[in-house]
């Protein structure tokens, strides 16, 4: 008995050294596998594995952050598609979203009045994209010499929004820096392509009718560097109504100097520019987008299509085509 006891226990023991080797064998090679298809996920976002997360304040540049980062960041925005970003608030599931964040990007030119708050005891660094660019200083109401915010309005500027933001990557993510010089080259080409095909469609125009007459006087930089005139009702979106000075001083404009077609933005209404086109005679050019993208089935979901929107709508429209056929 104590004899086959032995041999009982010693097959016991031999079984139970092998069912666990079984077990250190299954867990080397589940360790393994894991090890392999994590470092085959990192290989297809080209990030060796988790992408770092920039946040924008708002949609354009969002947008424009997409095609600098192109799959070697993910770029989220703040605010939605349509959203009013000059008097946003953020909620607190912004500010949770912010303090994950690896890097948050804003316009500046007074543009976010909410943003110093908002970043306020956020140990995130941020950049702001409108460094670098020559500010136009608002020239009337109460925002008097304060910079014009809408500096993404020129393509000229927006290059210089991708400039920026090929250092700011550059220096968040060392080993993609290459491709982001690359993806920013190839975008400010573009750019660059809208640019000089609207100075080009304006040429012709007579120089008293080189005016973009607008609601708000969000277009300056693009009048500026198409070589037009700004004309608006008023300077800065406000709550309450034009004026009937503001309007009347419009309608004596484009009399006086034949402008064929006046505009609003989307995000107001355009009663008041009606009474311009009502007392001038002047086309309703249409509808030009400024502070936000619409969704992707909307007729300016990235930047590139807003900005062809608005400089096609306004060379067609005031070189005297049908309102509304530029799209």
């Amino acid at each position: 008995m104590p004899k086959l006891s032995f041999r009982c226990a010693k097959a016991v023991a031999r079984t139970r050294s092998l069912l666990e080797v079984r077990f250190l064998v299954a867990a080397a090679a589940a360790v393994v596998l894991s090890l392999f298809l994590t470092a085959c996920a990192g290989g297809a976002s080209g990030n060796g594995g988790d992408k770092k997360v920039v946040l924008t304040t708002f949609t354009v540049l969002a947008d424009v952050a997409k095609n600098v980062a192109g799959d070697k960041l993910t770029v989220e925005s703040i605010t939605k598609a349509g959203a009013e970003i000059h008097g946003y608030e953020p909620t607190p599931g912004d500010i949770r979203k912010a303090s994950k964040a690896d890097l948050i990007l804003d316009n500046g030119l007074n543009l976010e009045a909410w943003f110093a708050q908002f970043v306020e005891g956020l140990d995130v660094p941020h950049a702001v994209v409108s460094d670098g660019v020559q500010v136009v200083s608002i020239s009337e109401d109460s925002y008097r010499g304060k910079p014009n915010p809408h500096a993404w309005m020129s393509p000229v500027n927006v290059q210089i929004y991708v400039d920026n933001m090929v250092k700011a990557f550059s220096d968040l993510d060392p080993d993609n820096a290459e491709a982001f010089k690359a993806n920013g080259d190839a975008y400010k080409a573009e750019l660059q392509a809208v640019q000089d095909q609207m100075v080009s469609s304006l040429a012709g125009l007579p120089e008293n009718q080189r005016a973009l007459v607008t609601c708000e006087g969000a277009f300056s930089y693009l009048a500026r560097d198409a070589g037009l005139k700004e004309v608006y009702i008023w300077a800065v979106n406000a709550e309450q109504q034009a004026t009937p000075q503001q309007i009347t001083r419009a309608i004596e404009y484009v009399r006086a100097n034949k402008v064929p077609a006046v505009f609003c933005e989307s995000t107001v209404s355009d009663a008041p520019m009606q009474q311009v086109v009502g007392a001038t005679g002047a086309k309703f050019g249409g509808t030009l987008y400024v502070d936000s993208l619409s969704e992707a089935d909307g007729p300016v979901p990235t930047y590139l299509d807003l900005i062809r929107h608005d400089a096609g709508l306004i060379t067609k429209a005031l070189a005297g085509a049908t309102a509304g056929a530029a799209s």
